[in-house]
């Protein structure tokens, strides 16, 4: 899966905000390949994640369930805002 970064806490966007522009993003980067689906994401200031329990079984593991569920579910694109603080996984809607 290929992730894009963005440091944008400078702009003091919070989890709804960056989950706007994650999804625009997304939509232009998948573009060709049908558009974007979000498959899942962290949120790292609120400890949630989504699905909601996918690391419960990935415990001490390196990649996180909501990671590994995108992954194994088509997951193309990763979009990191602030090193970890909210990631935004998605897959192309044609796949």
């Amino acid at each position: 899966m290929k992730t894009l970064h963005l440091d944008a806490d400078e702009l003091g966007l919070n989890f709804d905000q960056c989950l706007k522009l994650a999804n625009a993003v997304a939509d232009h980067l998948l573009e060709k390949r049908g558009g974007a689906m979000l498959l899942s994401f962290w949120d790292r200031d609120r400890g949630l994640e989504s699905p909601h329990g996918v690391s419960e079984c990935h415990f001490q593991c390196p990649i996180p369930g909501w990671q590994d569920y995108a992954e194994n579910r088509g997951g193309a694109l990763m979009v990191d805002f602030g090193r970890g603080r909210f990631v935004f996984c998605y897959r192309p809607l044609d796949d």
